[in-house]
């Protein structure tokens, strides 16, 4: 009875209350950037702040007043963007080096920022890292569990220091998952799986803590950042440079510059966004999945997927990429060809 009577009560309510749901939701897109949150003094985490979208967002922020805690392993890159931010208008910035992996790391980057400025307003939990292979082909799982302990617990060790303070001055969570999460692309199976727990348990703890603290969920599409130049998280645990891998996975697919993400970043959390989707066509895909998720998995399987006797870069995507070079300046503006390695010698953590 059940199973009858609960999809037609839930059709028939759906059909009545989307109509003037989506209105309101207009209005309230119109409304919400009359009401937006002014950054001038506010207190802001960034974590993966070194590169990428945690470095723009670390711009924007510190461009309309913010005054910033900076969290990364890089210190001096970490030391130059705060450089930059304070040329922007930073009114005060500090750096903290951490590993967001470590529970200690943690509570002291919160502890830290709450010692020296008093209050917190946003918690950015940005860093990450993009672990790249086929499952099938993984030797060894436990090369990859550092990619769960930054990617996911990273986020929620911050998130769990954090939220006492934020709950004092009512503010807000910015938490950057992937559109990943639901673009089944093959070689990124445990990527997503990280993402997917991030945006899940966001989705929960909004539920837990209501109106006390705003909570902006953000699934970018390909980004300019460190994955777009090749760093991946590899099957032997390391971060490594392979920009021909980064061509079989992304092909010549268009990329969203890393500014102008930060700002719709910064501009939704301000709004009191739930969510927000960038670059804005990549949600048009969301759609395929949820309603005819076969030619998702078919399209990437036939352009990511090597075909059989031959290497796993043998792809019609990277194929792609070599017939289509010339256009990738337009298509790809932020990509680079031989990025640098980081202070230590050695690749380091980021978003992705």
């Amino acid at each position: 009875m059940m199973n009858i009577i609960i999809p037609l009560v839930s059709l028939t309510l759906l059909i009545v209350v989307l109509p003037p749901y989506l209105f309101f939701k207009y209005i309230l897109a119109i409304l919400r950037p009359i009401f937006s949150e002014d950054l001038m003094g506010k207190v802001v985490i960034i974590t993966g702040a070194s590169s990428g979208i945690g470095e723009r967002m670390a711009y924007d922020y510190a461009s309309r007043g913010a005054r910033l805690a900076l969290v990364a392993r890089r210190e001096g890159r970490l030391q130059s963007v705060a450089s930059i931010a304070t040329l922007l208008g930073c009114k005060d910035v500090i750096t903290i080096t951490a590993d967001v992996s470590k529970v200690e790391d943690c509570q002291r980057f919160v502890d830290k920022t709450i010692n020296y400025y008093g209050r917190l307003d946003h918690l950015v939990n940005n860093a990450g890292v993009a672990p790249v292979c086929m499952f099938g082909e993984t030797p060894d799982l436990t090369k990859f569990v550092s990619a769960m302990d930054i990617n996911f617990w990273g986020s929620v060790y911050a998130t769990h220091f954090a939220i006492p303070y934020l709950k004092k001055t009512k503010g807000k969570i910015i938490v950057i998952s992937s559109a990943a999460t639901w673009l089944p692309v093959p070689r990124l199976g445990l990527y997503s799986a990280t993402k997917a727990a991030v945006t899940s348990f966001y989705e929960t703890l909004r539920v837990e803590i209501g109106k006390e603290v705003g909570i902006t969920i953000v699934s970018p599409g390909l980004t300019e950042s460190e994955m777009t130049q090749g760093k991946f998280l590899t099957s032997r645990g390391t971060l490594e440079l392979d920009q021909e891998m980064r061509d079989v996975e992304m092909s010549m697919t268009p990329m969203m510059p890393a500014k102008e993400t930060a700002k719709a970043i910064v501009n939704s959390a301000c709004e009191g966004a739930y969510y927000l989707t960038v670059p804005t066509w990549i949600r048009s895909l969301y759609y395929w999945h949820a309603f005819i998720p076969e030619v998702l998995e078919w399209s990437n399987r036939l352009l990511i997927m090597p075909r059989p006797g031959s290497t796993d870069r043998d792809t019609i995507s990277k194929k792609i990429v070599e017939v289509l070079y010339g256009f990738r300046p337009c298509l790809q503006p932020g990509i680079v060809e031989y990025p640098d390695i980081g202070d230590n010698g050695h690749m380091s953590y980021s978003h992705y």
